[in-house]
């Protein structure tokens, strides 16, 4: 059995000096004390809500002590103590608890929902388990430098029953990362015991099924704790990922107003008498003979030295709502042009398929800079299921072609991870529709997390979308209206060959995550002569794709080539019609699309996605609150039906929405 108890060394030349031991004590009791300040505080209406760590410091601190401090750690609700201990300015700390317009986030965010990358700390997000992906893919990064450092993850034992929790250890096994996860075993998740979340006798036990290594230790003692992460640390760095069961108590409610009339009374009394800085009191008393006097020294000296920061955060400025700079917020600022190439010669083209763009603009990229590095299911020997990637292992090499488990949540975590250390992650997603498993990491946590705290999030997602290729329900959605409700992402779906190229290329050099759908219909049927190499293009501007005065046409995608189609047929009736590709759907050019419906005064709005709440759905509100006193018959709407994708062909031909558009323009152009 791979799994195993740590305790305290019991040898007294074991036993730390008494300044190390006193040194440790003000670390268990700096959290402490702030706590209680925290509890009076939520009691006068001053702060909103409060998780409380008390009785749990020895796990933060301990954790903290034994790592170095190039290691990244991943902290929770109850860890204060790594805060603390990292020596985050308790002024800016404070100010991030109270929501002020002087913390971390700006006062966009919540409790420890924050992290400071200067002290080598990633914050959480409240979905449990949704940040050991992230470890995951700080650890890579750490070993793809080859640093000699290690990521920390923290969880409790609720969050070990979630896929994430799951996916992020099998993942860290399967690539050998350098990264320790450490679960806060506190009886409880909210109210529910530990017997009702899971029937093995230990959660450490679950390490055996990873191939990782287990480790079980008394989360109440601080010496134990330090004991088990130095051991887990050196494995971790050979390669070894280690599992930490830290065996604790949670003495108040999940938050204050949760209580704890569920904890039978001898339970809460049998642990009080368990909590670390009793312990290491007795310790001191034992072996040092330090005095009553002596510890109420060190609590008046602590409370002195952090009572003028919180003073002050708590007379700090509200932030002030500005609207400019809040939707400023969610984006970091796009590369400029003059820092990427943008031109080439003439007789530097060759004619390629849509498909060819694609692993060009991959391979240009993954070329020019070594941050680059592309993830996903079968992309290495086997070159992915549409051969985009053959050929790329033999060129970058396994560190830069990886091949993932058939996972999605666990990949798409640890791309934000790598992305925080300076990488450029592409991961693919087999299909498109595949990545309703990744929903929460993409729009709880790659979304959001410019906006919340940290730099701009260099990550692309490849998915490929769409029916036409008789794949059925599963593997031919258009989902691409799923994200364009939550801000943070970039979405861009390319209709010709060049597009495809320029605009992957541009898309891995954005500082912003870039969800980027490519049409599997148009993979090897449309070919043109376009530049060998991928040049910068301007990704947020729509694209006038053909000049007409009669009827605006607005799509994307595949469905272009059937606006086009149209366009060359109804030219025999003497209809003029203006073709419009969005290219992008987040953000979306307004300004062209009502450039040309003031041209044409009608708008055909044309999409692969079902009829209810496809992306065209928000273009039309758009137009008739913007562009309504230039129109001169109702914005219509041409989609598949409101099914899901069929698998007979002739079924999926009926389904879409191409053999009605040319009735529908007719309607329209009547009305």
């Amino acid at each position: 059995m791979s799994s195993y108890l740590i305790t305290s060394k019991k040898n007294d030349t074991d036993l730390p000096k008494l300044d190390s031991a006193l040194g440790l004590y003000d670390s268990l009791l700096l959290p402490r004390l702030i706590e209680e300040k925290m509890l009076k505080l939520l009691r006068q209406n001053k702060i909103s809500k409060w998780f409380s760590g008390i009785g749990q410091e020895a796990i933060s601190v301990g954790v903290t002590k034994a790592c170095y401090n190039e290691d990244v750690l991943l902290p929770m609700h109850r860890n204060l103590g790594v805060f603390t201990s990292r020596n985050v300015p308790l002024y800016p700390l404070f100010c991030q608890l109270f929501g002020k317009a002087d913390g971390f986030s700006s006062g966009r965010e919540r409790s420890f929902h924050f992290g400071s990358l200067e002290h080598r700390i990633v914050g959480m997000i409240s979905h449990l388990a949704a940040m050991m992906p992230v470890a995951d893919g700080l650890a890579l990064a750490n070993k793809l430098r080859d640093n000699q450092s290690i990521a920390v993850s923290f969880c409790g034992d609720g969050a070990t029953s979630e896929g994430d929790f799951h996916e992020a250890l099998n993942l860290a096994a399967v690539w050998n990362l350098p990264v320790v996860f450490i679960i806060e075993n506190n009886g409880y998740g909210l109210s529910t015991p530990t017997s009702q979340q899971y029937a093995c006798k230990d959660l450490v036990d679950r390490a055996i099924g990873y191939g990782v290594k287990g480790i079980q230790v008394d989360g109440n003692d601080i010496f134990a704790v330090m004991n088990a992460m130095k051991e887990a640390r050196v494995s971790a760095l050979k390669g070894k990922p280690v599992l930490i069961e830290a065996q604790t108590f949670r003495m108040r409610g999940h938050e204050e107003a949760s209580g704890t009339a569920y904890v039978p009374k001898d339970m809460l009394a049998e642990w009080a008498n368990k909590d670390p800085i009793t312990r290491l009191k007795q310790y001191l008393r034992q072996n040092y003979d330090y005095t009553d006097q002596q510890f109420s020294n060190h609590t008046k000296r602590l409370k002195k030295f952090f009572k003028a920061d919180l003073d002050k955060a708590l007379k700090s400025e509200e932030p002030s709502f500005i609207e400019e700079n809040e939707r400023k917020a969610v984006f970091a600022p796009q590369y400029k042009p003059s820092l990427l190439p943008r031109a080439t010669k003439k007789e530097n083209h060759i004619e390629k398929r849509f498909i060819d763009a694609i692993s060009n603009a991959l391979s240009q990229s993954l070329r020019e800079d070594e941050r680059v590095l592309l993830m996903g299911q079968d992309v290495a020997e086997y070159g992915g299921v549409f051969k985009i990637s053959e050929g790329f292992l033999a060129e970058f090499g396994e560190q830069r072609i990886r091949n993932t488990p058939i996972i999605e949540s666990g990949i798409l975590g640890a791309s934000l991870g790598l992305s925080l250390d300076g990488f450029k992650p592409i991961v693919e997603m087999q299909f498109a529709d595949f990545v309703s498993c990744g929903m929460n990491q993409i729009i709880q946590n790659i979304a959001k997390s410019h906006y919340r705290w940290t730099p701009g999030i260099n990550v692309t997602i490849r998915l490929p979308h769409g029916a036409g290729v008789g794949a059925g329900p599963f593997h031919s959605q258009s989902p691409e209206s799923w994200f364009m409700p939550h801000a943070g992402l970039k979405i861009l779906v390319p209709s010709n060959v060049e597009d495809a190229q320029n605009m992957l290329y541009s898309a891995i050099h954005e500082p912003n995550p870039v969800l980027f759908f490519e049409h599997k219909r148009l993979y090897r049927s449309f070919r043109k002569e376009v530049p060998i190499e991928a040049v910068w293009t301007d990704i947020h501007a729509a694209n006038v794709v053909r000049e007409g005065t009669n009827i605006s046409i607005i799509t994307y995608g595949w469905q272009v080539h059937w606006a086009l189609d149209l366009a060359k047929e109804m030219e025999e009736l003497d209809i003029s019609i203006e073709v419009i590709d969005l290219r992008s759907l987040a953000p979306i050019d307004w300004s062209t699309l009502i450039g040309s419906v003031k041209k044409t005064s009608r708008a055909l709005l044309l999409q692969e996605a079902a009829e209810i709440m496809g992306p065209m759905s928000e273009i039309a509100s758009y137009l008739s609150e913007h562009a309504f006193q230039w129109l001169d018959a109702p914005i219509k709407r041409v989609s598949s039906i409101h099914t899901p994708i069929p698998f007979n062909k002739n079924l999926e031909a009926g389904y879409l929405g191409q053999h009605r558009l040319k009735e529908h323009v007719l309607d329209l152009l009547n009305y």
